[in-house]
């Protein structure tokens, strides 16, 4: 049978984007030279160019049409380079200490490009055989890091909401107390979880997404010191149980995110377990710090969780996006997520991550984390990781030095200060001087952005508005450290000069 000219056309064929060896090669040496010298040259820049949509928009050309026809790779690449190194922000800079986001190890950077070249599709160890192991190899050093049993279930996600939603969906189909997955939750009594004020907003996506609402959730007040109120705990799981309902989650958090502080997990592990509750730790940012000699005691309590959530793209600095949901029952993650329709011959003989996950076509996102590990080994992450604790904790004493800051809070890698004006101290206390503060430090907060020379978050503290620096840095230095108070200072004053704030001062003073 003859063939049609267009297949005859095809038996040579060269897509529009293939490459050749030695285009690639060349493309390849030349981005590598213009990001490493990017690399070198982030201390020099500004942590951010503080830019407005509009002008990153009009630096895209957002608005020009997809081209017609193809381009050249060369000048393309030149083009992308250009506009994510000089309209990012920079949170490989020494001077990022915003959220909880980590500056990215480099040899990650080198294993994305890596697992891209083979494209695995990690859903299937079939797809992706060496890939799959090495996942399962990850996740095998991770638990045994933070103390959690190497035996243990776990995969990679995308961060820390998947993690902790992972695990949510685990504890749902384990706890229900009838078949959730099949008959959803209006099956039986409501459920119930149970989470302090301070816990990241991950539960309310994961009781929204899980279909129990999110008026499921009971929050637990906190202490001063922004623990969980175990008493509180305590009396909300009774009334509930009285009123009908049925308690099945407690979540407990390994350093929270506006503050790093760590939960007392024993004592929760202890709750949870006498009433059958599935116990599960938060920590994305903070379990990694078991890991260090000076941990907090609660952080052994990890070892005692039904599920752990950890973020190795915050605390082990791999680029984003790599998160891991650990749970101590591997049968949990498959009784949650496991459908074998017949399409899909893939056999049991080996780890298939679409049977104990939410995904189906998976990255693999673990070659960064498994390279990393490797690199540093676990003394090099112990020291890191040591090394952020020590410099937010010299932050805290300097904050307490000097006359215009007041140190708030320090937990883990995380400091909160504000800025007290000298002329306001005599007035603190009162509900006018709170609320300017609350004002001050919110638009100091944005006058350090601006400025490029740092970057920095907000917590509330008791109901006061807090700078919040959290360092997950390995380019931080005592010098950068150093540095803050005086330039908190500085903008502070400028900041209060402009917002008038020393009349108010005066008027609360006489008052």
């Amino acid at each position: 049978m003859p063939s049609s000219p267009r297949i005859e056309q095809l038996r040579n064929r060269t897509a529009p984007l293939e490459m050749t060896p030695d285009q690639f090669r060349a493309l390849g040496h030349r981005l590598i030279d213009r990001i490493a010298s990017f690399l070198a040259s982030i201390p020099t820049r500004p942590v951010t160019p503080s830019e407005s949509p509009e002008e990153v928009r009009a630096a895209l050309e957002a608005a020009r049409p997809l081209p017609e026809s193809g381009q050249d790779a060369a000048p393309l690449l030149d083009r992308a380079s250009d506009l994510i190194f000089e309209h990012s922000l920079l949170n490989g800079h020494p001077r990022f200490y915003g959220y909880v986001t980590s500056s990215a190890a480099p040899i990650g950077m080198l294993a994305d490009l890596l697992a891209a070249s083979v494209n695995a599709n990690v859903g299937a160890w079939k797809l992706a055989p060496m890939a799959t192991e090495i996942e399962a190899q990850v996740v095998r050093w991770l638990a045994r890091f933070v103390g959690y049993p190497p035996d243990c279930g776990g995969l990679l996600v995308s961060g820390g909401n998947m993690a902790n939603f992972t695990c949510f969906l685990a504890a749902r189909a384990a706890r229900a107390g009838w078949d959730v997955r099949k008959r959803g939750v209006p099956g039986g009594p409501p459920l119930r979880a149970y989470a302090s004020t301070e816990t990241h907003t991950w539960i309310q996506k994961a009781a929204d997404l899980a279909g129990l609402g999110t008026d499921a959730i009971r929050w637990i007040p906190t202490g001063p010191d922004q623990r969980i109120d175990l008493r509180a705990l305590e009396a909300a799981c009774r009334e509930d149980v009285e009123k009908g309902y049925r308690p099945f989650f407690v979540a407990g958090s390994a350093g929270t995110v506006s503050t790093g502080a760590v939960d007392p997990l024993p004592e929760l592990a202890a709750f949870s377990k006498e009433r059958n509750l599935w116990f599960h730790v938060d920590g994305a940012y903070g379990a990694f710090a078991s890991a260090v000699p000076d941990a907090p005691a609660d952080l052994a309590g990890l070892r005692l969780a039904d599920s752990v959530a950890v973020d190795p793209h915050k605390w082990l600095y791999a680029p984003l996006e790599a998160g891991c949901a650990l749970v101590r029952n591997p049968d949990a993650l498959r009784n949650a997520f496991s459908y074998h329709p017949p399409y899909y011959s893939f056999g049991q003989e080996a780890t298939n991550y679409f049977d104990i996950g939410p995904q189906n076509s998976r990255g693999f996102r673990a070659l960064k984390v498994w390279l990393a590990l490797q690199q540093a080994g676990a003394e090099g992450y112990r020291e890191m990781i040591q090394d952020d604790i020590a410099l937010a904790r010299h932050l805290y004493d300097l904050a307490l030095a000097h006359p215009d800051l007041e140190a708030l809070t320090h937990h883990l890698s995380i400091t909160t200060v504000r800025y007290v004006p000298p002329d306001l101290r005599a007035s603190l206390g009162s509900t006018e001087t709170g609320e300017y503060l609350d004002q001050l430090n919110q638009r100091l907060m944005e006058a350090i952005e601006e400025s490029g020379e740092a970057f920095v978050s907000n917590a509330v503290i008791n109901g006061r508005f807090a700078l919040r620096f959290c360092i997950v840095n390995f380019r931080a230095s005592t010098a950068d450290i150093e540095a803050l108070p005086r330039l908190i200072a500085r903008l502070g004053r400028r900041v209060h000069a402009e917002l008038g704030g020393r009349r108010l001062a005066r008027d609360s003073v006489t008052v």
